[in-house]
C-alpha cells in the first residue's frame, strides 16, 4: 500500500527524500538545477514528476561520485523536464535509416476479456507466447481471434494462477483495493531503492580512471550487464552515458528485440554468452573478477542457481557492487514470477485507476509511457552510483535492488494530478522542441536518430561514445 504522505511532494522533495534515504550528503542538492518545461504527459499520475526526479537523481549521484573520487568541487548538474519526459519514451522516438523498427512479436498479447473480468498477456518472447497458448489449449500458430474466444472460458485469477505455474506472463486486472489485499502487495518495500551494505572489511575504492584522464564522471568504471527489454538496460545505458565501460551480455538462445535493443544498446559493448556452457561461464566470471558493478534483471535466485549468487560473486571480487532488478520485488509469493511494466500496471491497480479517472468507460487505461521501466532504470542507476560513492568514501561491498512494483508504489504514493490538470492534451512531445533533444549518428546498423541523455554535468562529458551494433559484436575482454 502506497505511503500517502508524499502526495504534496514537489520534484525537489522527491529527490531530497530518496537522496537522503540513500545516505548521500544533503548539501550536494545545492548543485542541482531543475529546469521546468510545463506539463508533459496526459495522465492522472505524476509521470512527469517521476521522469524529472529519477533522471536528476542519477545525474547528481554520478557527479557526486566524480567529486568523491577526484577530490574536486561538485559540479553543477542540470536536467530539463521536457527532455527528461522525452527520454522516458526513448524507445518510441528513435529511427534507424529514417524508419521505426516494429516488434516481430506482440501479435496476441494485450488486454483480453475473461469470464469475470480482464487479463493482460505479454507475448514479447516466443516462449511466453508458446506457454500461454498451451494453457489455453491452442496450437502454436493460433491467431488473435482464437485467443480472444478461449480467454472468455477462464476466470481472470484462475488464468493468472495457471500462467504463473506454467511460466507464461498473464495477470488479472485489479483495482488498488484488490492489489492492496494481496500478500505480494504487502511484501513490496515502500522505498523504491534497496541499498544494503554487505559485512566485509573492504577498504575504500575510488576507482580512478584507468586511462589517467578524467573527462566523464564514470570513466574507468567497469559494468557487466545481464539484462533485456527496457528497465535494467536503461540503468546500464545511464551509466554508459556518464562514461562507464559497460559490457552488455545477452544470451544467444534468446531472440533479438531490435525495436528495444537498438535504443538501450547505446554506449555499450555487446557480448553474447550462454552461461550454461562451462567455457562461456568462465568468460563471464573473468569479466566479473575485475568489474566494479554486476547488473542483472533476472528473477531472484535464477542466477544464483547458475553459480552467480551475491556471496559467490563478492568472494570472486571483494569490491563488487551487485545490482539487480525484477518485476515484483525480492520477497513475497510473486517474487519468482515473470513480469513486465505493462503487467505490473495491470495487476497493481494503475490501469484501472487511470481508466476510472479518465471517465470514458474503459476497463483499463495504460500510462502514456513505460514509466515503471524507465523510472526503475534510472533509480537502479542511482542506487549503483550511491553504492560507488559509499565504496569510495568508506569502503564496503553493496547490494542494490529495484523492482517495477516498488517504483509503481512510489509513483502511486505521489498521489493523483489535480483534476483540472489530469489528461490535459499538451501535444507532448511537439516536434520543434523534440528536435533540440535528438542526435543523429552513424552506427553499424545504419543511421540512428535518437534522444540524447537529459542530464548534464558542467565541465564533464555526458553522452554515448558508441552506437548500437549487432548483438555479440565485441569480445568479452575489458579495454
Amino acid at each position: 500500500m502506497a505511503d500517502e504522505s508524499r502526495q504534496n511532494f514537489s520534484v525537489h522533495d522527491s529527490i531530497e527524500h530518496i537522496w537522503t534515504k540513500l545516505g548521500l550528503p544533503k548539501d550536494a542538492l545545492n548543485s542541482l538545477n531543475l529546469v521546468n518545461y510545463g506539463e508533459c504527459y496526459s495522465s492522472s499520475f505524476k509521470v512527469d514528476h517521476l521522469a524529472h526526479a529519477s533522471i536528476a537523481l542519477s545525474a547528481l549521484s554520478a557527479s557526486l561520485f566524480w567529486s568523491a573520487r577526484t577530490g574536486s568541487t561538485l559540479p553543477r548538474v542540470s536536467v530539463n523536464k521536457g527532455h527528461a519526459c522525452a527520454e522516458f519514451i526513448s524507445e518510441r522516438l528513435f529511427t534507424l535509416n529514417g524508419r521505426r523498427l516494429d516488434s516481430p512479436f506482440n501479435t496476441i498479447g494485450g488486454l483480453h476479456k475473461t469470464l469475470d473480468g480482464y487479463v493482460r498477456m505479454h507475448d514479447g518472447f516466443p516462449h511466453h507466447r508458446k506457454n500461454a497458448l498451451e494453457i489455453l489449449g491452442l496450437q502454436e500458430d493460433a491467431g488473435r481471434d482464437e485467443v480472444v474466444a478461449k480467454m472468455l472460458e477462464w476466470k481472470s485469477v484462475d488464468l493468472e494462477r495457471a500462467a504463473f505455474e506454467k511460466e507464461a506472463v498473464i495477470v488479472a486486472l485489479r483495482s488498488f483495493e484488490e492489489w492492496d489485499a494481496l500478500p505480494q502487495s504487502r511484501a513490496v518495500p515502500e522505498f523504491p531503492v534497496v541499498l544494503r551494505k554487505i559485512p566485509t572489511h573492504a577498504a575504500p575504492v575510488k576507482s580512478a580512471s584507468r586511462s589517467g584522464v578524467q573527462n566523464s564522471c564514470l570513466q574507468g568504471i567497469r559494468v557487466v550487464e545481464l539484462s533485456r527489454v527496457i528497465a535494467a538496460p536503461v540503468a546500464g545505458r545511464t551509466l554508459a552515458a556518464h562514461g562507464a565501460d559497460v559490457i552488455w551480455v545477452t544470451s544467444p538462445t534468446l531472440p533479438n528485440q531490435p525495436d528495444l535493443d537498438t535504443d538501450t544498446a547505446r554506449g555499450k559493448r555487446t557480448v553474447q554468452l550462454n552461461i550454461k556452457k562451462p567455457e562461456d561461464k568462465a568468460k563471464l566470471l573473468e569479466l566479473i573478477r575485475t568489474a566494479d558493478v554486476f547488473l542483472s534483471s533476472y528473477r531472484p535466485g535464477s542466477l544464483a542457481a547458475q553459480g552467480f549468487s551475491t556471496a559467490e560473486l563478492t568472494k570472486l571480487n571483494p569490491n563488487l557492487i551487485v545490482a539487480s532488478l525484477n518485476a515484483w520485488g525480492e520477497e513475497g509469493p510473486w517474487a519468482m514470477n515473470r513480469g513486465f511494466d505493462s503487467l505490473v500496471q495491470t495487476a497493481s491497480g494503475i490501469n484501472f485507476a487511470e481508466a476510472i479517472r479518465y471517465g470514458q468507460g474503459e476497463p483499463a487505461r495504460v500510462l502514456p509511457c513505460q514509466a515503471l521501466d524507465h523510472g526503475s532504470g534510472y533509480l537502479l542507476a542511482t542506487g549503483v552510483l550511491a553504492a560507488l560513492y559509499h565504496r569510495a568514501v568508506s569502503g564496503g561491498v553493496y547490494e542494490v535492488h529495484v523492482s517495477l512494483a516498488g517504483v509503481m508504489e512510489y509513483l502511486r504514493s505521489l498521489g493523483p494530478m489535480p483534476r483540472e490538470e489530469a489528461f490535459v492534451q499538451s501535444g507532448f512531445p511537439d516536434s520543434a522542441s523534440l528536435e533540440t533533444f535528438m542526435e543523429t549518428r552513424d552506427s553499424d546498423l545504419g543511421v540512428l536518430k535518437a534522444i540524447t541523455h537529459s542530464g548534464s554535468v558542467d565541465g564533464l562529458e555526458v553522452g554515448y561514445k558508441s552506437m548500437p551494433k549487432p548483438l555479440g559484436s565485441d569480445k568479452p575482454v575489458w579495454l
